[in-house]
């Protein structure tokens, strides 16, 4: 199984961000809290370089608490501000504009120094597809002026726009990096969301996250499908018996295992199988 993808409209985004970037004071990066090594690209580290940035876990309603504090934390000792945000409740939205206007304060404070008018932080959001950048955006406008969708690649233009009156947000398309050599990394993408599922083999990634469960949360996989008996070792032949519990069959009794994934995927990212967090910092 080998996962990659890199969309032309990326590579142009990618250029429009390096040519935008030095109209901002702050750069908001959004991780995904399942998996904050996974999501963060290392083409926006390179981008940004010593510009101020906030950290933004994202989707922190969907990760192991315990591992975003973890995440939060190294952040931190990093000498970054960082803050977990929840996508369903909007939990910490409302905290991230005084974080951003106080990772703009060192260079707004030099702006009056030399006499300039105050005025409001400019901040770029930037993050791979489907992190949740548009629907932040509308928690913090406080209405849904800017399109969201379940697939990578809603947003694909740029806009400015207004939060109160302190802050102006330059939202950017979402981008990934040009080759996902950590094959792991790309898994755990394709799971999220980050990765259109158009080009992937469903079924076979999948399997793997079966497998995974079935050795990590093997209860959380019986209660959820209402499986019985030891659970196959097989990530194919787990994925046939959730079909087979869920009625996803063909004519003949054969699973319909497109199907299947489709559900155990949707089931996953919606967590409705749990809270996860796939990766951790290092020691």
């Amino acid at each position: 199984m080998h996962i990659n993808w890199f969309p032309g409209h990326m590579a142009k985004a990618q250029r429009m961000i390096r040519e935008q970037l030095k109209l901002v004071d702050v750069a908001i990066e959004l991780l995904d809290a399942r998996i904050p090594a996974a999501s963060a690209n290392p083409v926006i580290d390179e981008v940004v370089g010593d510009k101020p940035r906030v950290v933004v876990l994202n989707k922190a309603d969907l990760a192991e608490p315990e591992g975003t504090e973890r995440w939060l934390a190294f952040f931190r000792a990093a000498g970054r501000e960082a803050i977990a945000v929840e996508s369903l409740g909007g939990g910490g939205t409302k905290q991230l504009a005084a974080r951003v206007e106080k990772a703009a304060a060192p260079m707004l404070a030099k702006l009056a120094a030399k006499g300039i008018r105050p005025r409001a932080v400019r901040a770029m959001i930037l993050g791979i597809p489907n992190v949740g950048k548009s629907s932040l955006i509308n928690r913090l406008l406080g209405t849904a002026t800017v399109r969201t969708g379940d697939k990578p690649g809603v947003t694909r233009g740029q806009q400015w726009l207004k939060i109160g009156r302190n802050l102006e947000l330059l939202d950017t398309p979402g981008v990934l990096w040009p080759k996902l050599e950590d094959q792991e990394a790309a898994f755990r993408l394709a799971i999220t969301g980050a990765i259109s599922d158009e080009v992937f083999d469903r079924e076979k990634v999948v399997a793997v996250l079966l497998d995974m469960l079935r050795r990590e949360y093997p209860d959380r996989l019986t209660a959820r499908f209402n499986l019985t008996g030891p659970l196959p070792e097989d990530g194919l032949e787990l994925l046939a018996q959730v079909g087979k519990r869920r009625g996803c069959l063909r004519g003949g009794g054969a699973v319909d295992y497109e199907k299947a994934g489709r559900i155990v995927l949707s089931e996953f990212r919606d967590g409705k199988l749990g809270r996860y967090t796939l990766d951790y910092p290092p020691e």
